[in-house]
């Protein structure tokens, strides 16, 4: 497969792993475009906070600079863990 260009289903398929704490984030679910310069400014990743089947997925927005680099499989990001810490506290009723 050739890495240099990618269509949205394949990047679907790609579970995003971040190498700040190896946490596996979940999956691509959308990307996002500058229409104006046509390049991809950000994937969009459905962060599974549900506890024993319980909860909701939130959307986290990883911008394009915080892609380290695109595998078979996976993606790797570099991003920082306060991120999806105050998504888990959103979806706990905490501030």
């Amino acid at each position: 497969m050739n890495m240099e260009r990618c269509c949205v289903n394949n990047l679907k398929d790609k579970e995003v792993i971040n190498i700040c704490d190896g946490k596996r984030l979940g999956y691509i679910n959308d990307v996002e475009i500058n229409i104006c310069s046509g390049c991809v400014v950000a994937i969009v990743v459905l962060f599974d906070l549900r506890v024993f089947g319980f909860g909701k997925c939130e959307e986290l927005v990883i911008p394009w600079e915080k892609i380290g680099c695109f595998g078979r499989d996976a993606v790797l990001v570099n991003v920082d863990v306060g991120i999806y810490e105050k998504l888990g506290e959103k979806n706990d009723g905490k501030k």
